[in-house]
């Protein structure tokens, strides 16, 4: 067993977080408007699969319209609120990439996406992840969807709407965030 030895800095401030992530690359983190540290654990391996056919369809309808930016879950994004946000998968318009500055694309990109998810793993509580989408909103995310393999349940987030619960749907849209875009979801389902 190896063992590791996590350097954390006396104030979380942005500044150090990036530091901290930088010291740390194996690790995966996020920093909350406070200030607070959350370390996540490495996702399992039927996890990995299923965020990997969610962002390889968003990576492909974007590669069709050349309409923006696709991120992994490694992506960290420096919320208007003051955290630090990585989601499992993540798109920004080409417009609101291409008015960041070559600095700001290097670091933690100082926006909220437009459109977002979180892919629920076994492990994880729903609550924190509500209220991780309820932060997207609230910072400018236009739509997300946090999908629940565990309940085969998908919860819709649309700015100024509560979210839409929808049962083990086939697929989701885009809407018109992503026009054109439908996530099948047989694959993240594990069917």
């Amino acid at each position: 067993m190896t063992t590791l030895t996590l350097q954390i800095p006396p104030q979380l401030t942005k500044r150090r977080f990036v530091q901290l992530c930088r010291a740390n690359p194996e690790l995966r983190l996020e920093r909350s408007a406070r200030g607070e540290l959350i370390l996540m654990s490495p996702t399992g391996s039927e996890t990995g699969v299923r965020n990997t056919h969610l962002t390889g369809q968003l990576w492909w309808w974007n590669e069709q319209t050349g309409s923006g930016k696709v991120f992994d879950s490694s992506t960290g994004f420096h919320l208007p609120n003051g955290a630090d946000r990585s989601p499992d998968a993540a798109w920004v318009s080409r417009e609101r990439w291409a008015a960041l500055s070559r600095l700001q694309r290097r670091g933690f990109a100082p926006l909220c996406p437009d459109f977002v998810v979180e892919l629920r793993s076994p492990s994880d509580d729903l609550a924190p992840l509500q209220a991780k989408m309820e932060e997207y909103l609230a910072n400018g995310a236009r739509l997300g969807w946090l999908i629940d393999t565990k309940a085969r349940r998908v919860a819709v987030y649309r700015l100024g709407q509560e979210p839409e619960i929808r049962e083990a749907p086939e697929c989701l849209t885009g809407e018109e965030v992503l026009p054109g875009f439908v996530l099948r979801l047989g694959p993240i389902w594990g069917d």
